[in-house]
């Protein structure tokens, strides 16, 4: 188990460090582990996720520990797993302090005896310390200051629910694809393997519990994918028709592009600006049984790719923050830095102008994000819509109090959705 506590502190170290990317890093890092079993496998992403989920409290518990800073930092980074597995986790308490102390002999061994009495005195004073954390914001809710400044000020009393959310597991919701059977069918085809789910949109049955997708019943053969109910909204309020000619900018990994084509016979273009990530909507359209027209370009720059054909509908799922979806990335609450959101926005701005010259009259655009930040939702449609006479704003009609916006909960992760039609 050391080994997997001295791995996890490595991928934490990276992240917070270098500014790595966890899903890579954690990637590359099982990949030089291929003799792991899955279980080892599972609990090298629990501790590296749940560190830098929490990592606000771990470092204010960690600075409360230290008499002074740490002259090796791989040690910090290790002791911050610890403590997330002392406060969370359910292994035994004098094994997790045991591995520490095997992984800091190995990395430093003039830091064991050290290590073992910061662990201790955690567990003699943990109610003590906590309270003390939680007297920082950073330290009661595991954000950066500035993440709970915009929350705070956007939606007041709100934001701590938003930012509690955005620290609890992310339920498992799958998409039902019409074309190969009815979401009752796909439902009964589960309780048959003794899995409960419940149905909390027309496509969408959230597991009761997360699976492996290879233990999902029909995965392979193109009945259901997974994607969260928030994102499951884009085709409902897109709503493509037969032979509609429709534009996914933006388009992969291809779950919105899929849905899309699961709910109509449209004649979709899927664009993308990385080739490598526009062949895995290829071959997720390969395993529903659907097809579309994959396209490499630039959505801002539509010069590059566009052959003069309008488009009825375009899905414009701009990159963002991805401030909504943090449960499911946690390593973005650290990586991200406050400049970003400015940027983010100018980038979507720039990207909705472009794209609306390519809609036809009478056409739709939804423009979405996974963000819950107002500067990369409600400001941008904002400007655009003070510049451009021929859109108009039309409702979306989802349970929220802010329109469009959707809210991180028990049943989806965070979105905005602002549907935008062309007039004369």
């Amino acid at each position: 188990m050391h080994n997997i506590q001295l791995a996890a502190g490595q991928i934490v170290q990276q992240v917070l460090l270098d500014g790595r990317n966890l899903n890579q890093v954690l990637d590359e890092s099982l990949g030089r582990k291929a003799v792991w079993s899955p279980a080892q496998r599972a609990a090298l992403q629990d501790l590296s996720y749940g560190t830098l989920r929490f990592y606000g409290q771990l470092d204010a518990l960690l600075r409360a520990l230290l008499h002074k800073p740490l002259s090796d930092r791989r040690i910090y980074y290790v002791l911050l797993v610890a403590l997330y597995q002392l406060q969370y986790s359910k292994a035994a308490q004098h094994a997790v302090v045991d591995h520490a102390v095997r992984s800091a002999q190995m990395l430093n061994a003039k830091t064991s005896g050290l290590v073992n009495a910061i662990l201790r005195n955690f567990l003699r004073s943990q109610p003590a310390l906590l309270e003390q954390a939680a007297q920082h914001a950073e330290g009661k809710y595991s954000y950066p200051q500035w993440w709970i400044d915009e929350l705070q000020a956007q939606y007041g009393e709100r934001s701590a629910a938003v930012l509690e959310a955005g620290n609890q597991h992310p339920p498992m919701t799958l998409r039902v694809n019409q074309r190969r059977n009815t979401t009752a069918e796909y439902l009964a085809l589960l309780n048959r393997h003794d899995l409960s789910a419940r149905l909390i949109e027309p496509d969408a049955l959230q597991l009761d519990k997360p699976l492996p997708v290879d233990r999902l019943p029909g995965f392979f053969e193109g009945l259901v994918s997974v994607q969260d109910a928030g994102a499951q909204y884009a085709a409902l309020l897109l709503d493509a028709r037969d032979g509609m000619h429709v534009l996914d900018a933006c388009a992969a990994p291809g779950g919105k592009t899929a849905h899309i084509l699961e709910r109509a016979a449209a004649q979709v273009v899927a664009l993308d600006n990385d080739a490598k990530r526009l062949q895995r909507v290829g071959e997720n359209l390969q395993r529903l049984g659907l097809g579309a027209k994959l396209v490499v370009g630039d959505a801002a720059e539509p010069g590059g790719w566009w052959d003069g054909v309008l488009f009825d509908r375009i899905l414009a799922d701009v990159p963002c923050s991805a401030s909504g979806v943090v449960r499911r990335h946690p390593d973005i609450k650290w990586l991200r830095r406050r400049t970003d959101i400015a940027g983010f926005a100018a980038q979507q701005l720039h990207i909705l102008r472009a794209l609306w010259r390519l809609l036809a009259q009478d056409g739709k655009l939804l423009y979405a994000t996974c963000s819950v930040f107002h500067q990369e939702n409600e400001q941008v449609v904002a400007a655009f819509l003070a510049q451009q006479p021929d859109a108009q704003r039309l409702p979306v009609f989802l349970d929220c109090a802010i329109e469009g916006q959707l809210l991180p909960d028990d049943r989806h992760d965070g979105f905005f959705y602002a549907l935008l039609q062309k007039i004369s």
